[in-house]
């Protein structure tokens, strides 16, 4: 579904690794390391089933990856914002799922699942007539985000403004390419983009600004846009962030619904959980499961970043949980 790097997944925090890798042991042929110290209890072993469904993050371990129009601070007009406000407001993560899976399930244009989706939620409705004139829209190069951005060409178009909608590729080039102007609008992620700015302007090594909380995550994003030239509009309800997902069957028959949960009665040497080869290290996968939950699986899968093998891992009774993202259209309730 998307090719852009994740920053919780990508950046190691403060976390040390050293701390959480203890015992994780050497991957086997299978790619499924030893038990890990300290997960000595019975554990949950893996459940197959067609549903997934994801674990509450109830302590929030997650930053706030919602979904965000970044815009050319010169052609963000009051009207364009409330234009482009629209369609946040229309926007929530199981909505983003379905149209998602609109996309890469049911192999829908963009531009057709976009389309559907303003008629079906009045995208349109009540839109103020701008200024006018020529917007070109930014895409990444991943289905979530050109169909967003179709959302967005919907709205402007309603507006008055001429828009087109061009796929760019990854933050690192559709970025300067709207500080500069040469595009007007781009869908973004509010954490991962606050962090995109902070490390830019400060170096790699900067002090994180994006926070579990949403208003706190928007108001470094804005601080950081500032300077960049860059304005933002209202922060959609829609998350595409690091989630954690196991089976229906999984979650009915151990009882889990959170991260809480799984911790409390899963932790132990039954327990499979998948996801990248980095996630042992990370903060926001398992040692940060480790961190803020306690939670000890019995052994990692080095699979995916939140892909077919992640999943299929998952539904074949192979793993226990395993890293998703929120918005992925396999999400989408049968």
């Amino acid at each position: 579904m998307r090719a852009r790097t994740r920053l919780a997944i990508g950046a190691v925090g403060a976390l040390a690794a050293a701390g959480f890798l203890t015992g994780c042991g050497d991957a086997g042929s299978s790619g499924t390391e030893a038990p890990q110290q300290g997960a000595s209890g019975a554990g949950c072993a893996p459940v197959a089933g067609d549903q997934l469904v994801v674990l509450t993050d109830d302590k929030l371990l997650q930053n706030t990856d919602n979904v965000i129009p970044a815009v050319n601070a010169k052609v963000a007009t009051p009207e364009l914002l409330a234009a482009l406000d629209k369609v946040s407001a229309a926007l929530d993560t199981p909505k983003l799922i379905a149209l998602n899976k609109a996309v890469d399930v049911d192999r829908k244009t963009s531009k057709v699942a976009a389309e559907e989706f303003a008629a079906a939620n009045n995208v349109t409705q009540g839109i103020a007539k701008g200024s006018g004139g020529a917007i070109v829209i930014g895409a990444g190069n991943f289905t979530e985000s050109r169909t967003i951005a179709e959302l967005y060409r919907i709205a402007l178009t309603a507006a008055g403004y001429q828009v087109e909608v061009q796929q760019i590729g990854n933050r690192e080039l559709y970025e300067p390419a709207l500080e500069k102007g040469k595009i007007q609008v781009v869908p973004e992620y509010a954490a991962t983009m606050a962090e995109f700015l902070n490390t830019k302007a400060n170096g790699k090594d900067a002090q994180p600004v994006s926070s579990p909380e949403l208003d706190k995550t928007v108001a470094a994003l804005k601080a950081a846009g500032e300077k960049a030239g860059i304005a933002f509009g209202a922060p959609s309800a829609a998350q595409d962030q690091n989630a954690f997902a196991v089976t229906k069957a999984f979650a009915d028959k151990y009882g889990v619904s959170t991260l809480s949960d799984l911790a409390a009665k899963c932790s132990g040497s039954a327990t499979v959980l998948a996801g990248p080869p980095e996630c042992p290290q990370r903060p926001k996968c398992q040692a940060g499961l480790v961190e803020v939950y306690d939670f000890k699986a019995g052994s990692f899968s080095s699979l995916d970043t939140g892909g077919p093998q992640t999943k299929n891992a998952l539904k074949t009774g192979s793993a226990s949980v395993g890293l998703v993202f929120s918005s992925d259209g396999a999400l989408a309730a049968s």
